[in-house]
């Protein structure tokens, strides 16, 4: 596809360097955004992340390496895509138990 940036095989993905990558609470807020979503692709400047552009910049990076997504740039935008039927082909279940300790570690427990 023109413009996208390159990631790694999934063959290459390695469970240390995405479970890394899902440690920064602010990644993990991201995958957990395209895990509720459709699916399809969103502009990277469509979360609300509040940090300099330029890390933000490095967090996008650091996803994509991991292999978590797929990020192209299109004139002046990027937009990024979950690759969420790769992951569950490789790691199943995964990044569904991420969001499930996630969601559960912000609801109060009484």
């Amino acid at each position: 596809m023109p413009g996208e940036l390159p990631i790694p095989e999934m063959a290459e993905v390695d469970l240390g360097t995405v479970l890394s990558a899902l440690a920064d609470p602010h990644r993990r807020a991201v995958v957990l955004e395209l895990l509720r979503g459709d699916g399809g692709e969103r502009a990277c400047s469509s979360f609300p992340l509040p940090l300099a552009k330029s890390t933000r910049t490095h967090h996008w990076k650091v996803l994509r390496q991991a292999g978590l997504v797929r990020q192209r740039d299109a004139g002046n935008g990027t937009f990024v895509r979950l690759r969420h039927p790769e992951f569950e082909a490789k790691f199943p279940g995964l990044l569904d138990v991420v969001a499930g300790i996630s969601t559960a570690g912000s609801t109060p427990v009484r």
